[in-house]
């Protein structure tokens, strides 16, 4: 395997910024320091005025593999991940068929190890009846458990209220939950097809998968782990109201309870829905400025643990339908560092807290081995960015199979330039090398 050493960049770890070098060898981090001499058998990169920062860890993508890979699959995403600095992803487990066996499960990671360009873990997902197969899920190798407690692709959305007692109090896996309260959308719903028919605005989305909807689900969810000592990580976190439902007085390794704030939600508001339309139709849906602003603030005090994308591509035909017919979700992970880069350049967060979210956090969060920081001895998962590259998002830029972005249109000013993946350099200057290098997460349980 090739050596590199990166030169001079701007090294961000565990809240500091240092110009150093990184040598990285056999796959692993073994050396960070001011400066670094190396035999001319290794490949040196010239960071200056750069930054390396750990890959991003996302917590939350659905890569649509298998049963659904007209919208995308495990390779085409996990290309558009690495081109946006993310190195290991955790994908859902609303596939066709549902990863809800130990069976399914396996199969999907025997297709990630061909196939990913990233380094992947898969959830095991919940139902209403799969109990005993959820208690065979390995805490070594499996990221943890999914849970839909609003509607969602397939058999999964887990509405028995005996059941969510049962798996909360019988797993020490950490279990993450989609908290939207089915109940208040049917009502909500039914409301505005009784004006509207068929043919309700998307504008109405984020008032009929309303704040109640979200904070209702949520506020039970917490409510049933507090009960149950349960390890509950809630995803998608999308209203000012719900963050009120989260700490920032312990450490995180510490929390049982935890919480996910994605791009969209920090990014666009319920305003941009006259321009993108379904483009930013996503359940928990987009909602106001001041959530918008409520989510900032509990990012930034600690209250909200994590960012991730959910990434979750629909073809461009099935996005162009009516509201009642297009599907919720996007493409995110192309995307997803850079918009956090750009908000860094409006000065809504530091550098230093954009690594911790993305990377440290979810390092910590799942107990992922040896990832998620630019470290001696752990693995050379890196992304390396020009703070000073002005580019635009278009068709014909992005990697997603689905072949679209909510931020078409959009200039940023930051660009990744190279990624490292178990210290092979997997993205350099806008070309993938092409072969597979991801590997399965392992957790330190």
């Amino acid at each position: 395997m090739t050596q590199y050493l990166i030169k001079n960049g701007k090294v961000v770890n565990e809240g500091t910024t240092t110009v150093s070098d990184v040598l990285i060898e056999n796959g692993f981090i073994t050396k960070v320091a001011l400066s670094i001499e190396v035999a001319d058998n290794v490949t040196v990169i010239d960071a200056t005025g750069k930054y390396v920062i750990p890959g991003m860890i996302d917590d939350q993508v659905h890569f649509r593999e298998p049963g659904l890979t007209h919208k995308g699959d495990i390779e085409s995403e996990s290309r558009a991940a690495i081109a946006g600095g993310i190195t290991s992803f955790i994908e859902q487990p609303n596939t066709v068929p549902n990863a809800v066996t130990q069976e399914i499960l396996e199969e999907k990671y025997q297709i990630a190890s061909t196939k990913s360009f990233a380094n992947y873990s898969f959830m095991m997902g919940g139902t209403n009846d799969n109990l005993e197969e959820l208690l065979k899920t390995n805490p070594r190798n499996v990221a943890g458990i999914k849970l839909f407690l609003g509607s969602s692709t397939g058999n999964m959305l887990v509405d028995r209220q005996d059941v969510l007692e049962k798996i909360f109090s019988s797993t020490s896996l950490l279990i993450a939950v989609h908290a939207e309260d089915e109940g208040t959308i049917k009502a909500n719903l039914a409301k505005y097809k009784e004006e509207f028919g068929e043919d309700i605005p998307v504008k109405y989305h984020p008032i009929i998968r309303s704040e109640e909807a979200c904070y209702i689900s949520s506020s039970k969810a917490i409510e049933l782990a507090k009960k149950t000592g349960a390890r509950l990580h809630v995803f998608h976190v999308s209203t000012a109201k719900e963050t009120e439902l989260f700490r920032n007085d312990i450490p995180l390794k510490d929390k049982k309870i935890t919480a996910e704030v994605c791009v969209h939600h920090l990014w666009f508001t319920d305003k941009d829905y006259d321009t993108k339309g379904n483009f930013i139709k996503w359940n928990p849906a987009v909602k106001t400025e001041a959530d918008r602003d409520g989510l900032w603030k509990a990012l930034l005090d600690d209250r909200i643990d994590v960012i991730a994308t959910d990434h979750a591509p629909h073809t461009l035909e099935e996005k162009s339908k009516a509201y009642m017919s297009a599907p919720s979700g996007g493409p995110l992970v192309q995307h997803a560092l850079v918009s956090l880069f750009e908000a860094s350049r409006q000065g809504k967060i530091s550098v230093e807290k954009i690594v911790e979210k993305t990377a440290h956090n979810p390092a910590i969060l799942f107990q992922v081995e040896k990832r998620g920081y630019v470290k001696e001895g752990y693995h050379a998962d890196i992304a390396i960015i020009d703070t000073d590259y002005k580019w635009e998002v278009s068709k014909e830029n992005v990697l997603y199979k689905c072949g679209w972005s909510p931020f078409e249109g959009q200039e940023f000013s930051s660009k990744i330039t190279h990624t490292f993946v178990n210290g092979f350099l997997a993205y350099e200057n806008d070309k993938v090398n092409e072969q597979h290098q991801g590997q399965r997460l392992l957790f330190v349980r």
